[in-house]
């Protein structure tokens, strides 16, 4: 049966924002992030345009 690796919850800060590449808490936390600033520019896009993100972008 193979071990699950355990991984410890970052507690400072200064890691938590650090930028780190690959798998690691770090990157998940930024894609989080991104994710979550595109999600807002897609909801305002079609507020003030009254069209979809991709009707606004000429895409349908």
């Amino acid at each position: 049966m193979a071990e699950q690796q355990q991984t410890t919850p970052i507690t400072n800060p200064e890691d938590r924002n650090a930028w780190k590449f690959g798998f690691s808490p770090q990157a998940e936390i930024w894609n989080g992030r991104l994710a979550m600033i595109g999600f807002a520019a897609a909801l305002l896009i079609e507020f003030f345009s009254g069209k979809g993100v991709l009707q606004f972008w000429g895409l349908l």
